[in-house]
């Protein structure tokens, strides 16, 4: 335990701030980034492979480029202690599920675990993680209090400030958006605005508490979820009727009102996960979350949909190759990805899959995925189907020879994103879509 310094934090001059950000993946490295332009920033990450890149100016996730990463002030480390003497610390690692679908806050504990033993008196620690209410004052609160030998609301404080990154969105960045604030007193709370205010245009906003901010950001996902899991059973409705679900919306879309969602894989680390953090803490009050949970049962089920339809359009042993494995369009993550279901449910049916993303990184595909994606798009051919699982810029510029020169004569094209709606194929090639 470090109490090298008796000035808290709340009472410092904001610009004399030193603010460590703990964890750097997609969501703590542009926000460190962003408040590197204010204050002086130290980033810490476990990886050290992460932090070695970081310090030579490449991000994989591509959230930022490498003339801003070089450009920026802040520090890198894999030492925990280099910390120690930050007023505050922003906490940004991730917060999946078990095999159960239960919370699992093992990292969320780690980062505690690690800030604890060097958290000065006065610190603020912050959590960014998405968690149910009641997570950073019930149990981070008490593990850093316990760990740091400090007592919390009185020698160090908490807030909550809920991340709000859209992995690959360049337009709604860190540095844009409103940013939810929340203190464990109005103190913590004024600290807080002036930190994050000074690190985006987009302004703050005040939660009334860190309860209220923490259900807010679970409601912001689960929200998605629910609309999401609409739109696929409709989908799954009109495709016995014969009917395009892209049709449907595009015609239903012309009404002012009518909201905006697509059918598909939701996968990712967090419209297919917060939803079972609010379905835990409902269910721990004595709440039954039911609709949450259908809306994540008719997701869950959607590749396995998706797998078994297509199936029944080719013959049994088909040669098929599906285009995209990351979870989103253009971005690098294979977090929970869903196209993984459509690869196993068409395996099961006895079919050859086989693999491309240029966005995923093949290692990973590997170690995590068990998926050995091909390399070269121009060197693929004869496939009796191919599946547009993700909407990748790459494969929308795809021309319509190339295309064709991968499938065999009456070949199935199956477009589960709506890339290729208004293209126009040979007579031989047979065409489905969601």
């Amino acid at each position: 335990m470090s109490n090298s310094s008796d000035v808290f934090a709340i009472h410092k001059p904001v610009q004399e701030l030193f603010v460590s950000v703990v964890g750097l993946g997609y969501v703590g490295l542009p926000l460190a980034v962003a408040l590197a332009r204010q204050f002086k920033v130290i980033g810490y990450d476990i990886s050290g492979s992460r932090v070695k890149e970081l310090k030579g100016g490449y991000d994989r996730t591509f959230e930022l480029d490498s003339p801003a990463l070089r450009a920026s002030s802040m520090t890198f480390t894999t030492d925990i202690s280099e910390t120690k003497d930050a007023d505050v610390h922003i906490v940004t690692v991730p917060t999946p599920v078990d095999e159960g679908d239960k919370p699992d806050l093992e990292p969320l504990r780690s980062a505690c675990r690690a800030v604890g033993p060097i958290l000065k008196k006065g610190a603020v620690v912050v959590v960014e993680s998405t968690v149910y209410p009641g997570v950073t004052e019930d149990v981070c609160g008490p593990l850093l209090e316990e760990i740091s030998g400090l007592k919390c609301g009185e020698e160090f404080f908490l807030g909550y400030s809920p991340e709000r990154i859209n992995p690959g969105d360049k337009v709604h960045t860190v540095d844009k958006i409103i940013k939810v604030i929340s203190g464990q007193t109005e103190e913590v709370a004024d600290l807080l605005e002036k930190i994050y205010g000074a690190a985006t245009t987009g302004g703050t906003f005040r939660a009334r508490n860190i309860k209220t901010a923490e259900a807010a950001k679970v409601i912001e996902n689960a929200q998605r979820d629910i609309n999401i899991a609409f739109i696929n059973e409709a989908t799954m409705i009109f495709q016995k009727l014969g009917i395009s679900a892209y049709d449907v919306l595009e015609t239903a879309g012309t009404k002012w009102n009518f909201l905006n969602f697509t059918p598909g894989l939701v996968g990712g680390h967090c419209i297919g996960i917060d939803p079972f953090y609010l379905a835990h803490k409902a269910s721990e009050v004595g709440q039954d979350p039911d609709l949450i949970l259908t809306g994540r049962r008719i997701n869950e089920n959607m590749g396995k949909f998706i797998a078994n339809t297509i199936s029944g359009l080719i013959d049994s042993s088909s040669k098929v190759l599906v285009l995209g494995l990351t979870f989103k369009e253009n971005v690098p993550d294979l977090r929970n990805t869903k196209v993984t279901e459509i690869i196993s449910g068409l395996e099961a049916h006895g079919h050859l899959v086989e693999v491309h993303d240029p966005m995923a990184d093949p290692e990973e595909a590997r170690q995590f995925l068990d998926i050995d994606l091909k390399e070269n798009l121009n060197s693929l051919t004869k496939y009796d189907a191919i599946i547009g699982a993700v909407a990748h810029s790459v494969y929308k510029d795809l021309s319509v020879p190339a295309l064709e020169g991968m499938m065999t004569e009456n070949g199935l094209l199956a477009d589960i994103k709506g890339i290729w709606r208004d293209v126009t194929f040979s007579n031989g090639i047979k065409r489905w879509q969601l």
